[in-house]
């Protein structure tokens, strides 16, 4: 734990470190409190955007931040509308993640005349860095099933380039070993288009494992992992998608995939109905459309605002595979007073047709969707949904300066949520087999402790309680759904 711990604080403030010494046009930087925001202007007369002023930003290009502003120069704003939208538009430009602070504000009105600035830091952008990532689901599993076990973690170097031509477009490097080996290669272009609504993304990727999660029992992974060094499983995967985002918050993704996968034959062995037809290697075309949409304060953790969420893919079109996917993933968080926020979260799966092979029927547990209070187990499954209750309340927040009193000064700031939560759900499976957590309603409760860091990064401490009686303290980084 202390390593994960070290390796955190390592990323954090190396990233940290670069950005104040990046920043040697601080000059351009105008830090604004939230005040300035407000518009005492309460006549109903529209007020005319004469300008849009844009400061410290020296690498992301100008059109990049106007295309995150709902408004533009020339447009007609009443006072109400217009307090509206720079809230709005330092909203997402806080959600791009190319800055560590951002206003928009009114810097001069003349009559109905109003001069806008919007006044950015960036982030660093250039993180060639050491990799270490648990192979297991989540932190307890590895810690408690595993018993920390260094065997279980893979490791290598991650070469992280966001930003990289100022149009907030993205490099990204794997190269892992340990626990598995992988090579991937990712590059996401938001917009190649004029107009700014078209863009695109490539990956690929080739991954080699020495133990492999062929089955479960009694809702628990079941692994092999042979004696001598001989790999179980070899996959690559080659993917590109083509992205359209007409407005602000609305996103849509097409999706096209191709992938193969070969497995020792004593996984077969292990579990006949690991692929199906009892084969050892499969390949398969895929097919996606995801629709997107996002209008929160803060999407990484928010406290205020609507996220949302659809998928539906279609995976092989012979018998090596053959199933149609659809899920579903919302988060709605309402304010009920200053700082205190009831948050309720969805997410919901189906897959046809039913009768699948284990390699299509990892349900909950597996990523994003999971119960709190079960993440020891997993389920499998072919349709189902969890539902989620937070309460939170954010009781302290501080800020932690860099190069304090000089013109590279950086305020890192740390926000505390305490939360009360329940959890339900349910998984379908027609073939559960000894699994105790299938075609029955599910539950668990608990309190905790959520840290939202500087660089979007969130701690989640969770004591849980599920219906079996089970109870402990779970921790979580950035796993949420």
């Amino acid at each position: 734990m202390k390593c994960i711990h070290l390796i955190v604080i390592f990323l954090v403030f190396f990233g940290i470190t670069n950005d104040a010494v990046a920043q040697d046009d601080s000059a351009k930087y105008v830090p604004v409190s939230p005040d300035s925001l407000k518009i005492s202007d309460t006549s109903s007369k529209p007020l005319y955007i004469a300008s849009i002023s844009i400061y410290g930003n020296k690498k992301t290009k100008p059109f990049i931040i106007e295309r995150e502003i709902p408004f533009k120069q020339g447009d007609y704003l009443t006072a109400a509308d217009l307090e509206k939208q720079l809230v709005v538009a330092k909203q997402q430009l806080v959600n791009t993640s190319l800055f560590l602070d951002v206003s928009v504000f009114i810097q001069n009105k003349f009559g109905e005349l109003v001069f806008i600035t919007v006044s950015v830091r960036e982030r660093w952008y250039l993180f060639p860095l050491p990799y270490f990532k648990l192979a297991d689901r989540n932190f307890n599993t590895w810690w408690v099933t595993y018993d920390h076990s260094f065997q279980r973690v893979n490791y290598g170097v991650k070469f992280l380039h966001n930003n990289i031509s100022g149009r907030n477009d993205k490099f990204t490097v794997w190269l892992i070993t340990g626990y598995s080996r992988q090579f991937a290669l990712k590059y996401e272009r938001p917009f190649v288009d004029r107009n700014l609504h078209y863009g695109y993304n490539v990956y690929v990727s080739y991954t080699q494992q020495r133990e492999l999660n062929y089955g479960t029992s009694e809702n628990i992974q079941k692994f092999f992992k042979p004696d001598s060094l001989f790999f179980v499983r070899r996959a690559f995967n080659v993917e590109a998608d083509y992205v359209y985002r007409p407005a602000l918050h609305t996103k849509h993704v097409f999706r096209f995939q191709y992938a193969g996968e070969k497995v020792a034959d004593t996984i077969i062995a292990l579990n006949p109905n690991y692929f199906p037809e009892g084969k050892t290697e499969i390949s398969y075309p895929e097919i996606g459309y995801n629709i997107q949409y996002q209008h929160a304060d803060y999407n990484m953790y928010p406290t205020k605002g609507f996220l949302g969420e659809a998928r539906l893919l279609h995976r092989g079109f012979n018998s090596d595979v053959n199933v149609t996917q659809l899920q579903l993933l919302s988060t709605y968080t309402i304010p009920l007073f200053t700082k205190t926020q009831l948050q309720l979260k969805e997410g919901a799966s189906i897959s046809v047709p039913f009768n699948q092979p284990f390699y299509n029927k990892r349900l909950f547990g597996y990523g994003q969707i999971f119960m709190r209070g079960l993440e020891y187990y997993v389920i499998d499954g072919v349709a189902g949904g969890v539902g989620r209750a937070t309460l939170q309340h954010q009781f302290l927040q501080f800020n932690t300066r860099l190069a304090a009193g000089t013109k590279k000064e950086v305020n890192l700031p740390f926000r505390f949520f305490a939360k009360l939560y329940t959890d339900v759900g349910y998984a379908y499976d027609e073939n559960p087999s000894n699994s105790m957590l299938n075609n029955k309603f599910l539950h668990s409760w608990g309190f905790g402790l959520d840290v939202v860091a500087v660089y979007d990064i969130i701690f989640k401490f969770d004591y849980s309680f599920n219906q079996f009686g089970e109870s402990g303290l779970y921790i979580h980084v950035r796993t949420d759904f």
